[in-house]
C-alpha cells in the first residue's frame, strides 16, 4: 500500500533566527537545500514537519501556534514521518532523502511552556534531510514515498 500525502505549507529562512517567511512555492537545489534559505547544512539541506504531529504537540502542551513557529521549511500532511531515516520522500518534484529527526530545541518553550517536551516523542518536530533530486515544491503538491525504501514502520 503506498502512502501519499499533500504539501500545506512552505517557508524560506532569509538570515539565522530570522522570520519565516511564507511562499506558496519553493526551489529544492540537489545537495543544498531550499534556495533562497540560509542555515542549511550538508546534513540538513530540508526540515520537514508533519502537522498532525504538531497539532498533537499543541493539544499536549494546552497551545495554539502556527506551525510556521516550529521554523521547518515544509509542512506536510497524511504521512507519518517517526522512525523514518533512510526512507526517500518524493515531494512535488523533488526526492528527499530522510536523515534523522529534528530534536526540538529550547525556543519552543518561546511559543508554549511544555511545547519542546510534546515535540520530542515520536519525532513530532519533524525530520531533517537531503535533497536527492531538486525540483519545484508547491503548496497542494502530493507527498508520498518512493516505491522500494523501507517500509514505514506503523
Amino acid at each position: 500500500m503506498t502512502s501519499s500525502g499533500r504539501v500545506e505549507g512552505l517557508w524560506l529562512k532569509r538570515a539565522r533566527r530570522g522570520p519565516m517567511d511564507a511562499v506558496s512555492e519553493a526551489t529544492l537545489i540537489k545537495g543544498q537545500g531550499v534556495s533562497g534559505s540560509v542555515g542549511r547544512s550538508k546534513r540538513r539541506q530540508v526540515t520537514i514537519l508533519a502537522r498532525e504531529d504538531w497539532d498533537t504537540a499543541l493539544v499536549d502542551a494546552g497551545a495554539t501556534a502556527d506551525p510556521s513557529r516550529r521554523r521547518a521549511n515544509i509542512l506536510i500532511s497524511g504521512l507519518q514521518l517517526a522512525d523514518t531515516r533512510g526512507r526517500v520522500l518524493l515531494i512535488g518534484d523533488a526526492r528527499v532523502a530522510v536523515g534523522g529527526e529534528l530534536t526540538p530545541c529550547e525556543r519552543m518553550e518561546e511559543i508554549a511552556a511544555g511545547l519542546q517536551a510534546a515535540l520530542k516523542p515520536g519525532w513530532r518536530g519533524g525530520v531533517f534531510g537531503q535533497v536527492l533530486s531538486g525540483g519545484v515544491v508547491r503548496v497542494g503538491d502530493g507527498v508520498s514515498w518512493e516505491p522500494g525504501t523501507p517500509s514505514e514502520a506503523q
